[in-house]
This record gives structure tokens, C-alpha cells and sequence, in this order.
């Protein structure tokens, strides 16, 4: 079996995190059951391009329970845990092309490497995959059942494809899903980044200008955790309407330019690019932390930090400083690159749960419907939404009230 990572001596402390993990994730855990006992992929080869985290293995442990022969690749250079890529290999016989710090070559070859094995479904994290395959592979695309997709970021790029009438197989939009985008990336990012930022840095939050760069439902997962540590966040949006419901939410709302000389901490959480440019860079503060908590590092304009720095070093691990020409110092963390999983172990694994349960009921949907889809992007039907959430509260020992068929009837009816 063909691999590409850094040291299978790391096997056995992957395997220990990773079983700890699985313990904090009900939901997938029943899914991976089930599977099981109905084996829904049936030696489907299904390419994996997502965190190499200990989240990410319990998810691929259960699409390979269900009869699937998975092959895993990164869907970030840094944020892969050497050790559980290492367990994979070792005590699962998976094969991951995955090391932590690859560069852009090592990261763009181990795609090509998911994609050599021909894989029938595709699950992606970003869209890399998907977008590679068509770039690079596309006597590939008529084998392909489909693809899932995580992130905002991902749905964008995927929403462009379609545009343009290039995306030649269905993919599942799982980040549209209520189960997925209101508790990971709300509450998941909300704590893991600001996680990230303090292992990285050991501030203290409280008392210190927040400015978090984007109100999507990371942003407003961002602004939550941050306000209750103490901070005092201003929210920057280019559209109105997060504008209006930050402003509303009790958050000073201000273009970046005003931002940028009153913020000692900044995240962004876009997903577009050049979020922080150069102009904003001269304005900032001595001492300001840059950290970014969106899918590529693009959303700090690192080029023009560089041009501006007359000395860099790195202070910490993951913390750079750039001391420009004035001797202000700007500090930034983990290379722009995604905060909560370069400095930290990402989201928790009991709200990633919920994320992958929908990945893992992605695929099945796809591999059981595929016939009814047309190539495009597509949502998981609300049932699954509701099946998962119902689970996650059983699981936690909550339980919730049913409408009566009287209830129902009147909510259904016109008249």
C-alpha cells in the first residue's frame, strides 16, 4: 500500500486521540453502525480530501465500515496530525498522502495521488479535489458518482463552476445543511479559533479590541466567544444586512479602514482575499496580532506584510513578528493560514459530530441517488437534518416536543 507520511512510528498516540474523540461523537458513531450492517458503499473507492484530524478519521473509519475503500490526501498543508494520518496507515491500513508543513508541490501531489486510485465519490473540503479533477483528470469525471462538499468557501468555488456550466457531477452542498453550518461553523469556530489564537500566543482576550473580520456564521461565532471572554469586538462586513445584525447584536460596526489603527487582534473569517491590505497593515497598532480562521491564507494580504517588515523572526511557535520601518511590530499566526488548526486541534470533536455525520449521509445519498441528480450542486433532504439533530439531543439526554398530526395538518393548510 502506496502512502506519503511522516513518521508510522506516531501511530499509537493517533490511535489513542482518536479513540478519544469517538467517544464525543454519537451521532457518527450510530451512522457508522448501521453502515455496518448494510455496507451502503459496497467497495465504492471513495477519495478523501479533508483535515487530516482526529475528526477526520472517525469519519473515514465509518465510510470504510460501510464497505468503501478510502484514499486520504490533506485539505490544508498545515493542519494535518502527523500522528493520525501515522494510525490510519498503520493500524487501519488506509492510504493517506498527508505530512504537516508539505509544500504547495507535496500538497498539489498528493492530490493527483487520491485522484491516480480513480475514485467513484469524492469528499472535499474546499473543493480542491473536485476542482482538480476537472483541471487535471477529466477522463475521470464520467466515472464519478459524485462529491460532497464542507465548506463556504468550497460551495463558492463550486457555485462558479456551475456558472460557467464546468461541474460535470452532482456534489452535495453539506455546508447548506442547518446540522452543519449553524453549530460548526458557529460554535465550532467560534471557540477553536480563539482556542488557536491563545495556545499560539497566551493573551489575555479580555480587555483587548476584537476585530473580527466578516459576520457569516463564523464571524458571528467569532464575535459570541470573543464578547464573553471580555473582549470589546467591532465587526467588519461588506454586506449590509450582517452590517444591520451585528450592529443590532450590540457590536460596533466599522469599515476596515476605521478599524485598523483601534483593533489589537483581528480574525478573519471571509473567505475572500485581501481582506487586510497594505493600507490597513500601515494603520495598525504596535503589538497587533493578525490571525485568519478562513479556508486559504489569502485574507491577509501576507506580500505586502513582507514588503512592510524591515526584520522578521519568529517569536513563538506559530507567531511570527514583522517589525516595519517605524519599529511597530505586527505579529502573525500560523502563516495566515487556518488559525484554529495550525495552532490548534480545530473544532471539537462533539460539534464535528454533527459536520460529519452529514458527510458520512452525503455519500450514502449520493451512491443511492446519483441516478435522480443531475450534475450541480445540491442539498441533503431536511429529513436527514432533522434525524441528525434528533440523535445529537438523544445522545445528550435532551428530548424535544413532536407536533400532533392536528398540528400538522393546520400548518399544511390554506385555508
Amino acid at each position: 500500500m502506496e502512502s506519503d507520511i511522516r513518521d508510522p512510528g506516531l501511530s499509537e498516540t493517533g490511535a489513542e486521540r482518536m479513540e478519544w474523540d469517538a467517544r464525543q461523537m454519537p451521532v457518527l458513531s450510530a451512522v457508522r453502525e448501521r453502515f455496518e450492517r448494510e455496507q451502503p458503499f459496497g467497495n465504492l473507492r471513495i477519495g478523501v480530501c479533508l483535515h487530516i484530524s482526529t475528526k477526520t478519521a472517525n469519519l473515514v473509519m465509518a465510510i470504510k465500515a460501510g464497505g468503501a475503500e478510502p484514499i486520504v490526501c490533506a485539505s490544508n498543508p498545515l493542519s494535518t496530525q502527523d500522528d493520525v494520518a501515522a494510525s490510519l496507515v498503520t493500524h487501519h491500513g488506509i492510504p493517506v498522502f498527508a505530512r504537516r508543513g508539505e509544500d504547495a508541490d507535496t500538497f498539489s501531489r498528493h492530490l493527483h495521488k487520491v485522484l491516480d486510485a480513480q475514485p467513484d465519490i469524492l469528499l472535499d473540503d474546499g473543493a480542491d479535489l473536485v476542482t482538480t479533477a476537472h483541471r487535471d483528470h477529466r477522463g475521470l469525471l464520467d466515472r464519478i458518482t459524485g462529491g460532497t462538499e464542507e465548506t463556504t468557501t468550497g460551495i463558492n468555488r463550486l457555485r462558479g463552476m456551475v456558472r460557467e456550466n464546468e461541474l460535470a457531477f452532482p456534489v452535495i452542498a453539506v455546508n447548506e445543511s442547518r446540522t452543519k453550518h449553524l453549530f460548526d461553523n458557529r460554535f465550532g469556530t467560534g471557540q477553536s479559533a480563539l482556542d488557536g489564537i491563545i495556545r499560539a500566543t497566551n493573551t489575555l482576550i479580555a480587555g483587548k479590541t476584537l476585530v473580527v473580520c466578516g459576520y457569516g456564521w463564523c464571524g458571528r461565532g467569532v464575535a459570541s466567544r470573543a464578547k464573553g471572554l471580555g473582549a470589546a469586538v467591532i465587526v467588519t462586513e461588506v454586506d449590509p444586512v450582517p452590517a444591520l445584525e451585528a450592529a443590532m447584536e450590540g457590536f460596533r460596526v466599522l469599515p476596515m479602514a476605521e478599524a485598523a489603527g483601534l483593533g489589537d487582534l483581528f480574525i478573519t473569517v471571509t473567505g475572500n482575499r485581501g481582506v487586510i491590505r497594505r493600507e490597513h497593515l500601515e494603520a495598525m497598532k504596535d503589538g497587533t496580532i493578525l490571525a485568519n480562521a478562513g479556508h486559504f491564507d489569502v485574507e491577509i494580504d501576507l506580500e505586502a506584510l513582507v514588503v512592510l517588515a524591515s526584520k522578521r523572526r519568529r517569536v513563538r511557535t506559530n507567531v511570527e513578528e514583522f517589525t516595519l520601518s517605524d519599529r511597530r511590530r505586527l505579529y502573525l499566526l500560523g502563516e495566515g493560514r487556518l488559525v484554529n488548526l495550525v495552532a490548534g486541534e480545530g473544532h471539537p470533536a462533539a460539534v464535528m459530530d454533527l459536520s460529519f455525520a452529514n458527510q458520512a449521509l452525503a455519500a450514502e445519498h449520493l451512491v443511492r441517488h446519483h441516478g435522480d441528480l443531475e450534475p450541480g450542486l445540491h442539498t441533503l433532504p431536511g429529513q436527514i437534518d432533522t434525524d441528525i439533530a434528533r440523535l445529537k439531543l438523544e445522545s445528550m439526554g435532551i428530548s424535544c416536543d413532536r407536533m400532533t398530526s392536528d398540528q400538522e395538518g393546520y400548518l399544511e393548510s390554506w385555508a
